[in-house]
């Protein structure tokens, strides 16, 4: 199995622990200052991993023009992405804000060949397709009403923001691997702990901002609740760096459809430990999901 297979997979794992831990966050703290805390705790943590990896494995690289741009627009498009995904919930479309924000992965297929050149295999496009319904069927497996409720949202201003977030999330993933790669050197893992600093100093300066302007209070609570988000910034700060390493070394339409095994692992944790009841659309779905990440690796 390839290095970034097991990078991604790593990620998708502790991504799944950190929305875990985050959820207990919700009951002291707004879905900003939740947000924030991913960035925040997790960034003093980004700094320590590049300086043990400056030591050890250290080299020359690039800090350009082109290197900043990436940096701040992914960076930036992140952060919108967790706007767009809260004011897509406030309309009450939670199952198509879902299922449209979770088009990140298409998107992120076009972003790459338009921004980075970089063209999708043969497997990739079917293993996205396959995986993509699969994450459709996990995704709406739970939604109350009728089919043609949900028809009519996609009509909704939710569908407008929940495209959005798709898009300005898969345009993050493609400015990361263009940052990483525009540095130069001959290793991945500086490449992609010199990016991921970067970015995590430039998305906490820019959340901060946010809160102490738009949401007075919610730094101090942030502080108080610090023994929780400290656990949420740790698995944070691990899921990036297996996401920024597996992008630095892969096309990020692959990075992504593997990294839908994430969905996979929600599943396993609502059956062995939020006891929740599942439906025959999640089996399927997570069916689908492997199967799509099965052809991509295999073909």
């Amino acid at each position: 199995m390839e290095v970034w297979v097991l990078f991604t997979i790593a990620a998708a794992f502790f991504q799944n622990l950190r929305n875990m831990i985050q959820k207990s966050l919700n009951a002291s703290l707004s879905a900003g200052g939740a947000a924030y805390t991913r960035f925040a705790f997790a960034f003093p943590l980004s700094v320590l991993y590049w300086l043990a990896l400056n030591q050890t494995v250290g080299q020359d690289l690039t800090w350009g023009l082109k290197f900043w741009v990436f940096v701040l627009v992914g960076g930036t498009c992140q952060v919108a992405a967790s706007v767009f995904l809260l004011r897509a919930f406030t309309y009450r479309s939670f199952a198509v804000s879902t299922v449209l924000s979770k088009t990140e992965t298409l998107q992120a297929a076009l972003f790459t060949i338009i921004i980075l050149a970089e063209p999708v295999s043969t497997a990739g496009a079917i293993a996205l397709a396959i995986s993509f319904v699969g994450v459709c069927f996990v995704s709406l497996a739970k939604m109350r009403g009728r089919p043609n409720e949900f028809l009519v949202s996609l009509v909704q201003p939710a569908a407008l923001y929940s495209l959005g977030t798709g898009a300005t999330l898969g345009i993050a993933a493609v400015c990361y691997r263009g940052a990483a790669l525009s540095l130069g050197g001959d290793g991945a893992l500086y490449q992609a702990a010199t990016t991921l600093m970067v970015v995590l100093g430039v998305q906490t300066v820019q959340m901060a901002a946010y809160l102490r302007v738009v949401e007075p209070g919610q730094l101090t609570k942030v502080w108080q609740a610090r023994g929780k988000a400290g656990l949420t910034g740790l698995s944070a700060m691990l899921a990036s760096v297996g996401w920024f390493t597996a992008m630095a070394m892969e096309n990020v339409a692959h990075v992504r459809v593997v990294g839908q095994v994430e969905l996979v692992f929600t599943f396993l944790a609502s059956i062995f430990f939020f006891r929740e009841r599942i439906v025959r659309a999640e089996v399927a779905g997570t069916v689908l999901i492997v199967i799509g990440v099965a052809v991509l690796l295999l073909y």
